[in-house]
């Protein structure tokens, strides 16, 4: 049985937005951390904008130079950041982590349901 049978895209798609979700919050944190620094900008990112770039460009691919290389995208690939003409405020900065963190959640809740319904189809087949 092919691979893609067994996973369809449905599987990159939460995982990229997983990972979307990842890079957000550390902006986010980034601009609590820095939320006294002296001209700092607060940075961040449109999630989907962003996971619509991730998803059309694939995984990416880089001219290893040695075979002890790390395989992964070029730099600045999908530099999506948006820095804001405002200060940091805490309470906007704080609205947006929980709000990140209820889609990194429910992303993560649709990657275990998809896994359970592939475990339980493998079960299903042992019988």
């Amino acid at each position: 049985m092919s691979r893609e049978l067994l996973i369809d895209k449905t599987y990159a798609l939460l995982g990229k937005a997983m990972d979307v979700s990842a890079r957000r919050h550390n902006l986010i944190t980034g601009n609590i951390a820095n939320m006294d620094t002296v001209g700092y900008e607060a940075k961040d990112l449109d999630f989907q904008k962003t996971l619509e770039m991730e998803m059309s460009q694939g995984s990416g691919s880089l001219d290893r130079t040695h075979a002890k290389h790390f395989k992964g995208r070029p730099a600045g690939a999908l530099n999506t950041e948006m820095v804001e003409d405002a200060p940091v405020d805490l309470d906007r900065e704080m609205s947006r982590l929980v709000e990140n963190n209820i889609r990194y959640r429910s992303t993560v809740e649709m990657m275990m349901r998809k896994v359970a319904t592939l475990r339980d189809a493998i079960g299903e087949g042992v019988k």
